[in-house]
């Protein structure tokens, strides 16, 4: 038996990698917050922000 450990930098890459695919979850947010991880730009401000676009284009779809 293994006993790799991973990092925190790990467990939250494959986190992000697959974020997609946790049962229920909004794909469209999921994709957008796998997209800040990805970019380095997970920030509170810009999930906040990303969290106001998302809506809007909610909103003008309806």
């Amino acid at each position: 038996m293994s006993n790799d450990v991973k990092s925190g930098k790990e467990i939250l890459d494959d986190f992000f990698k697959e974020i997609e695919n946790i049962p229920n979850v909004d794909k469209v947010l999921a994709r957008s917050l796998a997209t800040l991880y990805d970019q380095g730009k997970l920030t509170d401000t810009n999930v906040k922000n990303e969290l106001h676009t998302l809506r809007e284009q909610d909103a003008n779809q309806n």
